[in-house]
């Protein structure tokens, strides 16, 4: 497996609609309807940023803000 740049990512959680919006400074804004509790935000967060890297969901790990709303993301991909 090889490990792509960190993804800096900032989630709202509970917020009125699921999107995405790329940041001026790097990474993604993420708001997502789901509340920040039992990990439902960050899995929701990371289903939208697969959608938009179009790469499978399990392919994305949060390394570091697990609990927090600013994360680093890292994406694995499979060596061809």
């Amino acid at each position: 497996m090889n490990r792509s740049a960190p993804i800096l990512l900032k989630v709202h959680a509970s917020a009125r609609e699921d999107r995405l919006a790329a940041r001026a400074a790097g990474g993604y804004e993420v708001w997502v309807r789901a509340p920040a509790e039992r990990g439902l935000a960050n899995a929701a967060a990371l289903a939208l940023l697969a959608r938009e890297l179009s790469c499978p969901a399990k392919a994305l790990r949060i390394i570091k803000g697990a609990t927090s709303p600013s994360k680093i993301v890292s994406r694995l991909d499979a060596e061809r």
